[in-house]
């Protein structure tokens, strides 16, 4: 079975998703990261109104085999926080692209999209 991948999504090559919604953008990891972690127990969420650059640490996701850093691919402020990952983590296995968003980041510069992959070029990246 290979990773699903969404056409609607930015990547980036760390592995990490962005949907573009207005001004900001919500984030999550991959269908493939959440493979490659296998079964994410805790979800450690950054505060909302924290000030975030691009390629700095987002958040933490913790599986039974590691412990690993979630990036931001683009820079902004922490809008809003999947809350309910707290009680159920295993969302971000079940659904990487619905219920195991991450976080929602109010966009500071648009043009850093500009470096993220689009569909394709992420899945001849994996």
């Amino acid at each position: 079975m290979s990773d699903e991948v969404r056409d609607n999504l930015k990547y980036t090559d760390t592995h990490e998703w962005l949907k573009l919604k207005g001004d900001t953008a919500i984030i999550g990891i991959t269908d493939h990261a959440q493979t490659e972690l296998t079964d994410i127990v805790f979800v450690e969420l950054p505060e909302v109104g924290k000030e975030i650059k691009k390629g700095e640490e987002l958040c933490v996701v913790e599986s039974v085999k590691s412990v690993s850093e979630i990036y931001a691919p683009v820079s902004g402020k922490i809008v809003n926080v999947n809350e309910k990952l707290e009680d159920t983590p295993e969302s971000v296995n079940e659904k990487p692209y619905d219920d195991g968003w991450l976080v929602e980041l109010e966009i500071k510069d648009k043009s850093e999209m500009d470096t993220l992959l689009d569909a394709e070029s992420y899945e001849k990246l994996l």
